[in-house]
């Protein structure tokens, strides 16, 4: 890949991102790792705790101690599965949802004071390119790298 490709210009800004919110973890805000885990939980429902495991690639162990603090915590709770009379879900309780609130927004104050400090022109131009990146996002969440990311169904 050339230092020119979409690909590697995008990535090093992305990797940048990623550091930039890993520095806004602290006492008061949860893990990377647990703000993903409530945000499944949050848009998709219960789940299992492999596949949460799977879902952010952490180990199912590793998942099954993060899901415990959370519990301990009052993020989330553990609940008989439906569909299966041995298994376990994991739910988002409300606590667990007001925490995620308050870390979005918080989050969001954070880079809108970042986007302040940006020309206009620039401002718009990012804001116009996050349709486009989240297609690109979740196309790259479900490992599909073949699929239409312009937006208008066509190739």
């Amino acid at each position: 890949m050339d230092d020119e490709s979409p690909g590697s210009q995008l990535l090093p800004v992305l990797a940048q991102l990623v550091r930039f919110l890993r520095q806004l973890e602290g006492p008061d805000n949860p893990s990377s790792i647990a703000l993903s885990v409530l945000r499944r939980l949050a848009d998709a429902g219960p789940g299992r705790v492999t596949d949460l495991a799977r879902l952010t690639r952490a180990s199912q162990p590793g998942m099954t101690q993060l899901v415990g603090r959370m519990e301990k915590s009052g993020l989330v709770q553990r609940v008989p599965d439906p569909n299966d009379g041995r298994g376990v879900l994991v739910e988002v309780t409300s606590a667990g949802r007001e925490l995620l609130a308050r870390t979005y927004a918080n989050y969001a104050a954070t880079l809108d004071r970042l986007f302040d400090r940006l020309d206009p022109g620039d401002s718009e131009t990012i804001l116009r390119a996050l349709p486009a990146l989240g297609r690109l996002a979740a196309a790259g969440e479900k490992g599909d790298t073949t699929v239409d990311l312009d937006g208008a169904g066509g190739a």
